[in-house]
This record gives C-alpha cells, sequence and structure tokens, in this order.
C-alpha cells in the first residue's frame, strides 16, 4: 500500500486517510523533508518549494496534527500575498483535516469585517489571511496571537516583492516567543534570510531540488524578437497550438490593456488582469479563466499572483522578468499536477545578458528556437479542419445536409470547388488568415549594440571547457566571469561575446600564441573560414 509512505513520515490514520480520498500516492520531496522536521518539533523551518510542490500540505499536515481544537484560541496564522492564495491554502487545509475538528478559515481584504469578527468570537483554530487584513484585526483587536503555537509565511518572496515586509514585521511584534516560524518561499534571496535571522529561533534550511529551480515538466524556450514583432510572434505561438490555454505576462498595465484589446479584435478569447482592475471584476475574469471561456489571460506579475489553475499548457512571457525570481515564479504556474507545460520567453537584442542571468540563477536551460513560419501554422490549421471533417463522418452526423449537397452537385458544379467554398463558409476563411511580416533577427549576439565575439586559441585539446575557460580569462585578463557570454568551447579554439571595451583589454592581456606567432585572441569577423 503507497499511503505506508505517508504513516511513515509521522501522519496519523486519520490524516492519511484524508489523504487517501484526496487522491495522494506518494509524499513529494519538500513532504518527505519537511513533515518529519515539523512533527519533531525542535526547529523552525525555512523550506525552498516553489507552487506546485506540495508545499501547503508539506506545512499544512503537522500544523494539523499537532492542534487540538480545545478552546476558542487562534493557535496557527498563515500569511500569504494574496487573497486568491488564502482561499486556496484556507480549502487545501480543510480537505487534509479528514475527521478533526477544526475551524480553518480564509480572511481578506474585499470580505465584509463584520462576518470575519463574529467567526473569530465564535472560535477560529487557524487563520489563512493576507498582512492587510490581519493588521486589521490585531489593531481592532478581534485577532489575538499571544498564544499562537504556529506562524507560517508562504510565498515570502512574493510578499517582501509586494511590499508586505513592515506587515509582517507588525505582525510578529503581536505573537508570541515561543511559537514555531515557518517560511515557505520559491527562492531565498537575502532579504528572506535576513528575515529568518532576525525573526526565528534555531532553523533549519529545506529545500527541493537545490540545482533546479524549475521543473522538468515544464518546456523552456526563448525566441529572439524585435520589440515591434512581439505581438505577431505571439499571435503565431498561440494559433500553432490549437489548445493553448495560458497568462502572458506583460511588464506594464498600459501594455495588458493594449495586448489584451489587441488580442481580442483579433478573435481571440482574451482579458486582461492588472492592479487598476476593482476585485468584484477581477474574480468575474478569473472565474471565466477557470472556466477556459477565456482562453488567454493577460496580466502584470502582481495581478497574477494567487491564481490557482493547474492545467495551463502556456506561459508566455511577452516582457523579460526584471529577475530570475520572476521568472521562476512565472513558469511555475504551468507544468503542475504531473501535466507537462511550456515556458516561451520573447528576448530583444539588447535583452541578452538578462536571459544569461536568468539561466544562471534559476540554474536551467532554455532553448532558443525560430518563431514558427506562417507555413508550420497553415499546416496544423489544415490537420485540425481535417480531424473535424473526419469526425463528423465517423459520427454519421450530417445526415441533415446531404439534400444540400445533392442540389449543389446537380448544378455539374466541380466537386473540389463545392467543398473547398463549403470550407471557407464553415471556418471563416481561418486558412487565409492574415499574418505580418516579420524582420528577421540575426542572433543576439550579433546585434548587440557594443557586443564583440572573440574568436581564442585555447580549446578542448587544451584541458579547456566552458567553465575552464571562463576562469582562464578572468585569471589572465581582470574580466570578471559575469561579462562573458555565450561560451562555445571547441577542439583547437573557442568562442566568446563580451562587451567592447572588455574585447580590447582580453585582446591585449593575452597577447600573442608562442605556438605560431599568432594572436591568442581576436575579433571573430576578422578570421574566414
Amino acid at each position: 500500500m503507497t499511503m505506508t509512505e505517508f504513516l511513515e513520515l509521522g501522519l496519523c490514520e486519520n490524516t492519511v486517510e484524508a489523504l487517501e480520498k484526496k487522491g495522494f500516492k506518494h509524499p513529494t520531496p519538500i513532504q518527505k523533508k519537511a513533515i518529519p522536521m515539523l512533527l519533531d518539533g525542535d526547529y523552525d523551518v525555512v523550506g525552498q518549494a516553489q507552487t506546485g510542490t506540495g508545499k501547503t500540505a508539506a506545512f499544512g499536515l503537522p500544523i494539523i496534527e499537532k492542534l487540538e481544537n480545545t478552546d476558542k484560541e487562534v493557535q496557527a496564522i498563515i500569511l500569504t500575498p494574496t487573497r486568491e492564495l488564502a482561499l486556496q491554502v484556507s480549502d487545501e487545509l480543510n480537505s487534509l483535516r479528514g475527521s478533526k475538528n477544526l475551524k480553518i478559515v480564509a480572511m481578506y481584504g474585499g470580505q465584509p469585517i463584520q462576518e470575519q469578527i463574529r467567526q473569530l468570537k465564535k472560535g477560529v483554530n487557524v487563520v489563512v489571511g493576507t498582512p492587510g487584513r490581519i493588521m486589521d484585526h490585531l489593531k481592532r483587536g478581534t485577532l489575538r496571537l499571544h498564544t499562537i503555537k504556529y506562524f507560517v509565511l508562504d510565498e515570502a518572496d512574493e510578499m517582501l516583492d509586494m511590499g508586505f515586509i513592515d506587515d509582517i514585521e507588525d505582525i510578529l511584534r503581536y505573537t508570541n516567543p515561543d511559537k514555531k516560524m515557518l517560511l515557505f518561499s520559491a527562492t531565498l534571496p537575502r532579504r528572506i534570510m535576513g528575515l529568518a535571522k532576525r525573526y526565528m529561533g534555531k532553523y533549519k534550511v529545506i529545500s527541493v531540488k537545490s540545482e533546479n529551480l524549475t521543473t522538468d515538466m515544464v518546456e523552456q524556450v526563448y525566441y529572439e524578437v524585435r520589440s515591434s514583432d512581439k505581438f505577431e510572434a505571439l499571435c503565431r505561438v498561440i494559433d500553432i497550438n490549437k489548445e493553448f490555454y495560458g497568462i502572458v505576462f506583460c511588464k506594464t498595465r498600459a501594455e495588458v490593456n493594449d495586448i489584451a484589446n489587441k488580442l481580442s479584435a483579433k478573435g481571440y478569447f482574451a482579458e486582461g488582469l492588472h492592479g487598476d482592475i476593482a476585485q468584484n471584476q477581477r474574480e468575474k475574469i478569473l472565474n471565466r479563466f477557470k472556466a477556459k471561456r477565456t482562453k488567454i489571460l493577460v496580466a502584470t506579475d502582481v495581478a497574477a499572483r494567487g491564481i490557482d489553475v493547474t492545467d495551463l499548457t502556456h506561459v508566455v512571457n511577452y516582457d523579460i522578468p526584471q529577475n530570475p525570481e520572476a521568472y521562476v515564479h512565472r513558469i511555475g504556474r504551468t507544468g503542475r499536477a504531473g501535466k507537462r507545460g511550456t515556458a516561451i520567453t520573447f528576448v530583444q537584442p539588447d535583452e541578452f545578458r538578462r536571459l544569461k542571468d536568468i539561466k544562471r540563477t534559476a540554474k536551467t536551460e532554455i532553448a532558443k528556437k525560430d518563431v514558427p513560419s506562417i507555413e508550420e501554422i497553415k499546416e496544423v490549421k489544415k490537420t485540425a479542419v481535417m480531424d473535424k471533417i473526419y469526425n463528423i463522418i465517423e459520427a454519421e452526423d450530417c445526415e441533415g445536409y446531404l439534400d444540400l449537397a445533392e442540389g449543389l452537385l446537380e448544378n455539374n458544379e466541380d466537386p473540389k470547388t463545392v467543398v473547398a467554398s463549403l470550407l471557407k463558409h464553415a471556418f471563416h476563411d481561418e486558412l487565409n488568415k492574415k499574418y505580418g511580416k516579420m524582420k528577421q533577427v540575426r542572433n543576439v549576439k550579433e546585434v548587440k549594440s557594443g557586443q564583440n565575439r572573440l574568436f581564442v586559441a585555447q580549446g578542448k585539446r587544451d584541458g579547456m571547457n566552458p567553465k575552464k575557460l571562463v576562469d582562464y580569462i578572468e585569471e589572465e585578463t581582470g574580466v570578471r566571469s559575469r561579462f562573458i557570454d555565450d561560451v562555445t568551447v571547441l577542439e583547437n579554439f573557442a568562442y566568446i561575446t563580451v562587451s567592447s571595451r572588455d574585447a580590447d583589454k582580453i585582446i591585449r592581456a593575452l597577447g600573442i600564441n608562442p605556438r605560431n606567432g599568432k594572436p591568442m585572441a581576436e575579433k571573430a569577423k576578422q578570421r574566414r573560414g
């Protein structure tokens, strides 16, 4: 019985039965590490795990095991960055508690506060809430945290990005010093670890797949496109994937509106989501998206936080994320619940260094691909049209149209012309959809302003690999490794990309090759063949 793995972690049979009813089969890596440690209770915990790895159960199951419904006092507080995530976490915990009589509620802004006060007076064991609403209750005196056993920060890096650090520190001042503190985050930047050191006692850091912060279930690719070609590239990406269902991330609210409106005008089921949208309208947009009446959600990072949809096929970074942490959060929204997903990033010619930073920090590979051609899209559409027609033929679902077909053919019309005309009528000229022309973008390293491709007379025969070559250049020339891009090491020589200033510095410092009297490094365009 596979559920014995959960029993071996120290969970009781009631909890395991609840897990079995939910369809759990095996504990995830973060659950294997976190649950025994939290049940043991000797340490506070900093957990590194992104959305979709089972982290809610990782911290929720031990809390459920340890708490008892003995009085009306709040025994655990879980802070989340958004109301959507608060609802998601509270729903998950309620489904995990099984027959245990615990009162778990979500509290966030936008809800009537009087109803929340009424619930607190009746007795609540676990509160899942957003920092703003929790502070509101603390100041009113309607929520007391002086006897809590657990304090949890979920999606801690997002909360810091959204500016909640002051609220979090204020809330901590209302809590007792002997509580257990749990902090879960997709990434662990310096600010997160600083928070842990200031407010935690003895703590341990646990992480899942620390060598790779992104999931293997997500295919990660990037397209080199000019800014003026991004919208055309987006349309082609959507059209080449007939089951496209995803989020398109943009930098600004104005861009969200612009892209969503353009997509809608071209017949796509798209809507925009950003911070200026009222809460009731936001909920309607999200409900349509979750019901798949809207297939494309164009959103800013902040607006998309807390959205819980497990079967997204795509995430598109219309604008390259500002930092690696944002990239990890964005692409973690697809490739979940055992389903594969695709993350696409549009990279402009001057953004290659930022892409390199993302790949290095997230410890992931992002493959370069060409934007789908018009011919490729038409082939996909033709196949889809033929599949629909064959399905109708197999279902024998065209009997009511046989008389019409005979009438059309009685006039001695060419059967091919008749069929083609019917297809055009039925599919609204879908196969002849107009696409824009895209200027061909050469490899980024060739078009970046102020960048040079260098030939270096060191290769595999000299014992070089990309890391050794970069270390060698840094040691010999003083050019820091982070400024050396796109390293290619061949048998007898290598190529690198650096700034014009660093190129001159490297060429001067490496000097002449003693073997043949030629330069050890020179600009690649100077060489032929």
